[in-house]
């Protein structure tokens, strides 16, 4: 399983690690990455910060950040760079995706071949 962080991602990622409330058990967060059906395309990546994997998921080390993957949305996110963009008319987490076959204009949802959901309308 491949994911990978640029520089900019890792360096943002650490940043809301440090600053989440800290585990009260002391064991280590790290970050959720998951898709899951819904967007204006059909599937839409999410982002969490835990300190809890789930028993399936997959632990892939980026730098010095725990990625979490779950494993149902593993084949969906293989291969993928997560960007961090900063500026002025747009800011946030940039997905490149070699698994999509189409992308939403808002950058948050994409297709993957037939075995797409329905997307919903962008609001």
């Amino acid at each position: 399983m491949t994911v990978t962080l640029t520089e900019k991602a890792e360096f943002r990622l650490r940043a809301f690690l440090v600053a989440s409330a800290p585990d009260p058990n002391g064991a280590t967060k790290g970050v959720r990455i998951s898709v899951k059906d819904g967007g204006c395309s059909g599937y839409e990546y999410g982002i969490d910060i835990t300190s809890k994997p789930q028993p399936d998921d997959l632990v892939i080390e980026q730098g010095k950040v725990l990625l979490y993957v779950d494993a149902k949305s593993a084949p969906l996110l293989e291969g993928v760079v997560i960007d961090f963009i900063d500026g002025v008319m747009e800011s946030g987490f940039k997905f490149t995706n070699p698994n999509a076959t189409e992308n939403c204009g808002c950058g948050k949802s994409f297709k993957a071949g037939d075995c797409t959901p329905n997307g919903v309308p962008c609001s």
